[in-house]
């Protein structure tokens, strides 16, 4: 229902802008999807502030463009790169049940806003890039999901179990990236 009122949406968009079949599909498709705003751009160096070599706070995020129907967000902020140190994907960030009550969601600096999930610190809380020094520049995803349901999972639930609840509830994932490094 959801997918077809936005269809519905893009055929009346392009039929005025008398845009070719083809054309409008692939731009439709990048009109609807969920939009990120942070304190850095995509693939930019993430500020110190928000980094353990600074205040150790969650950067802000504005996401607009939330799909019908969702009720939820869930933002995981995974760090890939920490494999060559570690020998897995290093998890800074888990939450849950972020609740979407109008067209973008505001997630204030230094906040709680959700549930918080298991770190790979073992905490409930955002921990801030910090890199060991002579890695190289980390690339740290801060993966945005919108849910057509709220997660029944307790406080300080495993980043599995709570991948597992989504899976069958993802309307929409959106990433952004951002780089931090120790020189």
């Amino acid at each position: 229902m959801q997918w077809q009122k936005q269809n519905q949406r893009c055929s009346m968009f392009f039929s005025a802008l008398k845009k070719s079949p083809c054309e409008a599909k692939t731009f439709c498709w990048l009109f609807l999807l969920m939009k990120i705003e942070s304190v850095f751009r995509n693939n930019e160096r993430i500020p110190v502030k928000y980094t353990a070599d600074g205040e150790n706070v969650n950067p802000s995020f504005v996401i607009s463009k939330i799909p019908d129907g969702a009720e939820t967000l869930a933002l995981i902020v995974e760090d890939p790169d920490a494999q060559r140190v570690c020998g897995f994907t290093w998890i800074h960030w888990v939450v849950f049940n972020i609740p979407v009550n109008s067209e973008k969601v505001v997630i204030k600096e230094n906040s709680i806003p959700g549930i918080f999930g298991k770190n790979s610190f073992d905490k409930k809380e955002y921990d801030g890039p910090s890199p060991p020094k002579g890695t190289g520049i980390h690339h740290y995803h801060f993966k945005f999901y919108a849910l057509n349901t709220e997660l029944k999972l307790p406080e300080m639930s495993s980043l599995d179990k709570i991948k597992e609840k989504m899976k069958e509830h993802i309307l929409d994932e959106r990433s952004i990236i951002g780089i931090y490094s120790k020189e």
